[in-house]
């Protein structure tokens, strides 16, 4: 195992590799810490192209005692040069990493096969987890693949088709009269009570934020082994935007590719913006809100990682912006219209703020640009239900013809 212990953010305590999240001498979070790869990087970079086409191929860098035999095919997802999006947008050079190609269509998979399979490293039997929706289906799927039992608590308003694709898998839900933030704190008071239960994003949550990692390995890997020069990705508690640019230091510090941690821009809604509203006041002090917004997958109005999101931003010259409802609408269907991909309201949310940052002359015309693109827009069908038109016709020629007229010349 690369892991040699779990330390304090915040005091540098460590710890060890056990189901522990928060620090016992300062109450900072827990995150898993690294010896150095003892392979030179050429070794390591022969070592990760021999491996399967699954975030295991990064077995080097995660905090795991061994890749596991059996388990959904996670990772290794799409990147795709959108060049019609960044034409319409006035960028030189866009790809977008395509989670929606993971097994339950969300980056969240990464999370679940890290946090499930260091869970049954340590003795656990059941697997748990306080969700806004895409991480309900990520853990009732692998649950289900691992047979094992699974408690999904869930906000009782979430999206139908995120409930209904969580209990397809066999999962128990609880929907819990709340937002995420009062789910997540009954999560944290069972997984006290409940000691062989696993909350991946609770108890085990050190190793879970840790596949979030692989997003950064895989980017660079598929462009070249080289480095974006600016990223634009999604905010919600910010483990996920804090861990892609771990990933790009990892590959930078193991001799893998060279040069700088990109420029870190954040998405947030604006009926949920803790991290933009303290980045825009120059403080890092995300004061809680009480989220009002169609981005339910984003809506954590107290996140845990919000201060390290701020400062990474300001660290690396980006930025964290917040976008209307309106706004993440229009976002889904220019995506779509653009490049193919129909992605859920937290990809609108990014592909609004990434409109946002080229209308402000904020990615210039050298700049590659990577946009992480979270989840599978089937999930969020209501948000644009409401924009697409039906043209009803009779079954008949003279009916279409005169409904669309004579076609128009290429």
């Amino acid at each position: 195992m690369p892991a040699e212990a779990l330390k304090c953010k915040e005091c540098s305590t460590p710890y060890p590799l056990e189901a522990r999240f928060v620090c016992e001498r300062c109450f900072g979070p827990l995150e898993v810490a690294y010896r150095a790869p003892t392979a030179d990087a050429a070794a390591l970079k022969r070592r990760i192209q021999a491996g399967p086409h699954t975030l295991w191929r990064y077995a080097d860098f995660l905090p795991l005692e061994r890749v596991p035999r059996a388990s959904l095919a996670t990772g290794w997802t799409p990147l795709v040069r959108a060049d019609r999006l960044a034409e319409r947008l006035g960028i030189g050079e866009l790809w977008i990493k395509n989670e929606t190609a993971n097994p339950t269509h969300s980056f969240k998979d990464r999370v679940v096969s890290i946090a499930l399979a260091r869970a049954l490293e340590l003795g656990f039997d059941t697997v748990a987890c306080a969700s806004t929706g895409n991480l309900a289906g990520a853990v009732a799927a692998h649950a289900a693949h691992a047979g094992l039992p699974a408690y999904v608590f869930v906000p009782a308003d979430l999206e139908p088709e995120k409930i209904l694709s969580a209990g397809a898998y066999g999962a128990q839900i609880i929907g819990v009269r709340g937002n995420y933030d009062a789910v997540n704190r009954l999560c944290t008071e069972v997984s006290g009570e409940r000691e062989n239960w696993a909350f991946v994003n609770v108890n085990v949550r050190p190793y879970y934020a840790e596949g979030s990692k692989t997003l950064a390995y895989e980017t660079a890997e598929q462009l070249g082994w080289e480095l974006p020069t600016r990223v634009v990705a999604p905010i919600a508690s910010g483990s996920l935007f804090t861990k892609v640019a771990r990933g790009f230091q990892d590959f930078i510090d193991a001799g893998l590719v060279s040069g700088a941690v990109p420029a870190m821009h954040g998405a947030q809604a604006q009926g949920c913006s803790p991290v933009a509203q303290a980045f825009a006041a120059g403080t890092d002090v995300c004061r809680p809100v009480k989220p009002d917004t169609i981005a339910k997958s984003l809506a954590i109005g107290d996140p845990a990682d919000g201060p390290y999101a701020v400062d990474l931003a300001r660290r690396t010259g980006g930025s964290v912006d917040a976008v209307t409802d309106d706004e993440i609408r229009a976002g889904v269907t220019l995506l779509a219209s653009t490049t193919g991909i129909f992605t859920e309201t937290a990809g609108g949310v990014t592909t609004a703020t990434l409109a946002k940052l080229a209308e402000r002359g904020a990615l210039g015309r050298d700049d590659r640009v990577v946009a992480y693109i979270t989840g599978d827009g089937l999930k969020t069908l209501d948000a644009v239900r409401d924009s697409i038109a039906l043209t009803e016709i009779e079954p008949r020629f003279g009916a279409f013809e005169a409904a669309f007229g004579e076609p128009v010349a290429a």
